[in-house]
């Protein structure tokens, strides 16, 4: 008994252009970045007055050292009210975290997407040859991903007419 399809023909996908979304094309270069010997009352002002969550951490030389976000300010913030400790007593280097995850730039944008998925982490910092060079954050992977206007989501192909 033979078998009949009632799809009808199949289109030919072309294969040739490939979509090319990475990570370096749709990262933030224009960084909000904290020094380790800054105060987190300082880092609380420029979180709020930039609309930011968290930022890099470099040293002197613009390596990545740690990322402080909006957790690790309130955290000093309960510890000082607990302890009846004045704001300004610590400093970034002792509340940031060191154990920071960066991104490759040449990453394609879904690939990002997964990692950003395993991780749950908010933001991802891209350092090359050893120096901060950007930020991927869950925002801009999504821009990527509307930047494809109805294409085909398959990061290697577009889909043919």
């Amino acid at each position: 008994m033979a078998f009949k399809s009632f799809q009808g023909a199949r289109k030919q996908q072309n294969t040739t252009e490939s979509v090319n979304l990475k990570v370096r094309d749709y990262m933030t270069t224009n960084l909000i970045t904290f020094r380790p010997d800054q105060s987190v009352q300082e880092v609380v002002v420029a979180l709020i007055k930039h609309k930011i969550s968290g930022g890099p951490v470099v040293n002197s030389n613009q390596e990545l050292v740690g990322i402080i976000s909006e957790g690790d300010c309130l955290k000093q913030l309960s510890e000082s009210r607990y302890y009846n400790m004045p704001l300004d007593h610590d400093n970034v280097e002792k509340r940031m975290a060191t154990n920071v995850e960066t991104i490759d730039a040449n990453l394609d944008v879904f690939d990002a997407a997964n990692k950003f998925l395993q991780s749950k982490r908010r933001r991802f910092p891209i350092v090359e040859n050893g120096k901060l060079i950007g930020q991927i954050s869950q925002k801009d992977i999504l821009k990527a991903a509307l930047s494809l206007k109805g294409e085909n989501w398959n990061s290697t192909t577009k889909g043919g007419s």
